[in-house]
């Protein structure tokens, strides 16, 4: 299992672009984090979600 922005899912052996396009996040809008380090979205295809991680997606929205 992994903890999902506080959820426990389970997803370990997906990379994080294959578990993004379940999702209705905009990747051009959201932030990565894997255990305390930010995954650069050159690398969400080739990071591999495992059991036990801990991933936080974080949105930034516009405004003013």
């Amino acid at each position: 299992m992994v903890k999902l922005n506080g959820e426990e899912l389970n997803i370990a052996g997906m990379t994080v672009t294959e578990y993004l396009t379940t999702t209705d996040y905009d990747c051009k809008r959201i932030a990565v984090e894997r255990n305390g380090n930010i995954v650069p979205k050159a690398q969400y295809d080739k990071t591999i979600i495992k059991n036990d991680d801990i991933i936080e997606i974080v949105s930034f929205v516009g405004g003013g």
